[in-house]
């Protein structure tokens, strides 16, 4: 999993503590921080080249380009919707037992192009 940049490093890090077998990444962490700031697409664009499932709660700007990259036939690495009503961005502890779940329960997933939104 890789969290965007607005999902605090702290997940990231609870997250490895739940699971030492779960591959995840804060972008504040990911490739030394270097895709900071930079456009949603090379962001998705280098997380699935790389094996890596997009957590955001981007609801405004990923869906369209989801949608223009599925009519173009281009793949992702997967990407995990949070609502903010249903887990706060501040809610750490939340979000790390929402994704811990996720992760077991979808442990033998096909990840690549999947889109999922997170429960509480």
């Amino acid at each position: 999993m890789l969290l965007d940049e607005h999902i605090s490093p702290a997940v990231a890090s609870g997250l490895r503590r739940r699971s030492r077998t779960l591959e995840v990444s804060a972008l504040a962490e990911w490739e030394g921080g270097g895709f900071l700031g930079l456009a949603d697409a090379v962001c998705l664009h280098h997380a699935a080249a790389h094996g890596w499932t997009l957590v955001t709660y981007d609801r405004r700007t990923i869906p369209p380009l989801l949608r223009s990259w599925a009519e173009a036939g281009q793949h992702h690495g997967g990407v995990i919707f949070v609502d903010e009503k249903t887990i706060p961005p501040s809610d750490n502890g939340g979000l790390v037992h929402a994704l811990s779940a996720l992760a077991k329960e979808g442990a033998a997933w096909d990840w690549p192009d999947r889109i999922c939104f997170l429960h509480k």
